[in-house]
């Protein structure tokens, strides 16, 4: 598949309750081991994509998917070509990701990670 599904997300606004809610469920292990509590879930035996439960900044609970791309600012303008808009423009995370958001035009936000191929 191109452009394949790399990572989830679930924001929440009681990140901890969560983080043990989905531990509990699915017997993830979410690891908080990280300066801003974001509970991260590794894919286990190859099968399945990483995650991360965290804190939303919005006061909105919402799960979200990640696609990787190998231009984001492409993706971005096609995305608002077909009617969707750019919710967060490409931004860099020191050491860990280049991502950006759009919401399709029903307003459902998906998110875009940068691929490693130039």
């Amino acid at each position: 598949m191109p452009n394949p599904v790399v990572h989830f997300e679930i924001q929440s606004t009681a990140p901890g309750q969560s983080q043990k809610f989905f531990a509990d469920l699915f017997d993830w292990d979410v690891n908080t081991a990280n300066p801003i509590g974001y509970g991260l879930v590794e894919a286990q035996d190859g099968h399945g994509i990483g995650g991360g439960i965290g804190d939303s900044d919005d006061g909105q609970t919402r799960v979200t998917f990640y696609v990787e791309v190998d231009d984001l600012q492409a993706y971005l303008d096609k995305a608002e070509e077909l009617g969707g808009e750019t919710v967060v423009p490409v931004t860099v995370i020191p050491d860990m990701v280049t991502m950006a958001m759009f919401a399709d035009p029903t307003g459902a936000i998906v998110g875009m990670v940068q691929s490693d191929a130039p």
